[in-house]
């Protein structure tokens, strides 16, 4: 958890309220991204795909942002790039495992990045987490097994298990933004513009290398009105949306109570795969996901007390 020097001043419930509406529509809208991204996308299309999502709206971050951008350091450049590097591979793995998994069980299984992460910081400052946030950690895997498991105790799937890599990865972009020197003065619209740059090269590159999949441009103009509802969701909710509303968020209440808000993207990931997109957990995979929901939580608490 990252601290401030001054406090938020307290809001009033009525304009707290007002701030909290928008930030949980994010939560909402990422929790829906896995099922719109399953519906739009193929293991052949999938770089293409990741492609036609962030340029779509790189430019408008460029634009709006182009004289904070102009003015980063050469450090600055090099450990935003860094990390696009390194968001590329979340957003790959992602992906791939999206199409290859159910929305809930992506949603789900990829919310565990909030227990890794205070477990990997752990390990590299040496400060052992505290025996709540363990137990809520055991909760939380144990949850991914049975949630995993839904038709029986067989090999978790592809999907499955690329999602716990972007898990994984994902907890090493936190970690590397959180303790890497060179972005610590960065403001978030150009560190973030920076970091889509270089992932997008990363997907541009990929796209034109042999066994890339669909060329970005075939798979523009096979797609039809549903397709490029799901792309534009994809990019203007989800990603400049989502972005522009953390940053307002932040100045007007806790970055706590944002992080509380947007913890609730499994749940909404879980709602939308169900009810939307007819999916099934059964009997374990229900306890699964009322395991991990908890685990979560309860780890965010105690990551939180933990860190006050």
């Amino acid at each position: 958890m990252t601290s401030i020097a001054v406090p938020a001043p307290a809001l009033a419930p009525r304009r707290a309220w007002l701030t909290d509406l928008p930030v949980l529509l994010v939560a909402v809208v990422w929790g829906a991204s896995y099922l719109a991204a399953k519906g739009i996308t193929t293991a052949h299309t999938v770089v293409a795909v990741l492609v036609l999502r962030f340029a779509l709206v790189l430019p408008v971050l460029v634009v709006v942002g182009r004289r904070r951008v102009a003015a980063l350091t050469a450090a600055q450049w090099r450990g935003a790039g860094l990390l696009g590097l390194i968001l590329s591979g979340v957003f790959l793995l992602e992906t791939y495992g999206v199409v290859h998994t159910s929305a809930t069980n992506a949603g789900l299984i990829i919310s565990l990045t909030m227990i890794f992460t205070p477990l990997a910081e752990a390990a590299v400052t040496g400060r052992r987490p505290s025996a709540s946030f363990v137990a809520a950690a055991a909760l939380s895997v144990g949850g991914v097994v049975l949630l995993t498991q839904g038709a029986g105790f067989t090999a978790p799937s592809l999907g499955d298990l690329l999602m716990l890599l972007a898990a994984v990865v994902r907890t090493v972009h936190v970690l590397v933004m959180a303790r890497a020197k060179a972005v610590r003065g960065a403001d978030s619209l150009s560190l973030t513009t920076v970091q889509l740059g270089a992932a997008v090269a990363v997907f541009a590159a990929l796209a034109v290398l042999p066994g890339g999949g669909a060329s970005p441009w075939a798979v523009a103009v096979g797609f039809g009105p549903r397709e490029w509802a799901g792309l534009l969701f994809l990019s203007v909710f989800c990603t400049l949306f989502a972005f522009f509303v953390q940053m307002w968020a932040v100045r007007r209440t806790s970055p706590s109570r944002v992080s509380l808000l947007l913890g609730t993207e499994p749940l909404w990931a879980a709602a939308a795969g169900i009810a939307i997109g007819g999916e099934h957990l059964g009997a374990l995979g229900l306890v699964g996901a009322a395991l991990v929901l908890a685990g979560t939580a309860w780890g965010r608490r105690a990551a939180e007390i933990r860190d006050c």
